[in-house]
């Protein structure tokens, strides 16, 4: 049971007490992520994120790092298209100091012109890691096809020209316009104390940002099937297709679920019994789905040798259509229901599961939803939702992001 703490400047703080554990879990949620970003600032978001652990007032980074080692727990950080989260774990009677050092960076980094320029250097070699792992950057330019016109579909991480304009001034400003109390949820989870909530309330209920009307999100997405082609420096090439998706809170998501998971989300499916176990033409190919609140993406990936990736997309299109034509079967749903279920239940064995999910909730719909709200969701669903959902998404005409190995390479 999750209870949920709001203070007078309006910070959401969630508690859920797992007694039985001896860890604690806990997360500073702010709702604002890459899709908050005009192009100007595109990738100030996670560069905010990165620069939260390079000192405070009080504390180095080196002091932040070490007091987090010295107490054996675990401290990290990440952005999303929709979000940025700074999360801790550690054992239970390490909770109060390791929750006092989150709030000591949310609150009081330096962000001082040398870290900054040390930490654009970092960035950018994440930047080339990205170019550098195929499947993540087919994927990355997928987005700027599908969405080409909006925040949603530019890179989290940003690019080199728009990095390199950060200032300390800019960064104080983007915190200022969008890290208010209204959009911050302090989530915790694990074998947690009185003392614990207690510290919490008197750390973030002091937070005075005031709340300002900056929604720089000023149309809806608009899903784009457009096309984009690479060459790089690979030995296999990398596909993916994508079709617009449901939103998160579309009444079909969990009919979507079960879809992915029939078509391409385990050895079982569609795909990887056509592609690769009967044809052998990729390793890896599977489905993927992202849902957000204003839009949504079904994707398809494989990876194959550039003389086989014309065959790759047939044969997937192969697959789309005939699940289009003949639909899913009763025994389909079932297994893939029970898998769910399954996934569902054993991805909540530790107190970082449940801090995470009591965030999403609290951020995606406002309130608590229990797993048997969710398991009835999932019962629920039947043949006409699925077939639904397969005629509303594969229907439609898809976009494609391709890279490929450079001729003469």
């Amino acid at each position: 049971m999750v209870t949920k703490f709001i203070c007078q400047n309006g910070v959401r703080i969630l508690v859920e007490n797992l007694p039985y554990v001896r860890s604690v879990s806990m997360g500073i949620w702010v709702n604002v992520g890459s899709e908050n970003e005009s192009a100007e600032e595109n990738g100030i978001t996670h560069f905010i994120e990165h620069m939260l652990f390079k000192g405070t007032y009080s504390r180095t980074a080196k002091e932040i790092a070490e007091s987090f080692d010295r107490i054996g727990g675990q401290l990290n950080a990440f952005t999303s298209k929709e979000n940025t989260c700074y999360y801790a774990v550690t054992l239970d009677h390490h909770a109060i100091e390791a929750i006092t050092m989150l709030a000591d960076m949310f609150f009081h980094s330096k962000f001082e012109e040398t870290d900054i320029e040390r930490e654009r250097q970092v960035i950018y070699e994440e930047m080339a890691m990205v170019e550098d792992t195929p499947d993540d950057d087919v994927d990355e330019r997928l987005w700027s096809v599908m969405y080409p016109n909006h925040s949603m579909g530019a890179p989290i991480l940003g690019t080199e020209e728009t990095l390199s304009t950060f200032t300390k001034e800019k960064i104080e400003s983007y915190i200022y316009e969008n890290y208010t109390p209204d959009k911050v949820v302090i989530s915790v989870a694990g074998n947690i104390s009185n003392e614990l909530v207690d510290k919490m309330i008197s750390l973030f209920g002091q937070f005075t940002n005031s709340t300002h009307q900056t929604n720089k999100i000023s149309k809806i997405p608009m899903f784009v099937p457009g096309k984009t082609i690479k060459e790089s420096n690979t030995e296999q090439s990398h596909l993916v297709l994508g079709y617009e998706g449901l939103t998160v809170k579309d009444p079909d998501l969990v009919s979507l679920l079960v879809v992915n998971n029939i078509l391409g989300d385990t050895t079982s499916s569609r795909l990887f019994q056509k592609v690769r176990e009967e044809k052998a033409l990729a390793y890896s190919i599977f489905s993927y789905y992202s849902a957000y609140e204003y839009a949504g993406a079904f994707m398809i990936y494989g990876g194959t040798s550039p003389d086989k990736l014309t065959t790759l997309e047939e044969t997937i299109l192969e697959i789309t259509e005939n699940i289009v034509n003949d639909g899913v079967s009763k025994i389909e749903i079932q297994y893939a229901k029970e898998q769910l279920e399954s996934n569902l239940l054993l991805g909540l064995e530790t107190s970082n599961d449940f801090m995470n999910r009591n965030a999403k909730n609290e951020l995606i719909y406002g309130e608590e939803r229990t797993v048997n709200q969710t398991l009835q969701e999932l019962y629920d669903v039947n043949e006409e939702s699925v077939n639904r959902v397969i005629q509303n998404l594969l229907t439609k005409t898809y976009a494609s992001s391709v890279i490929k190995p450079a001729k003469g390479i």
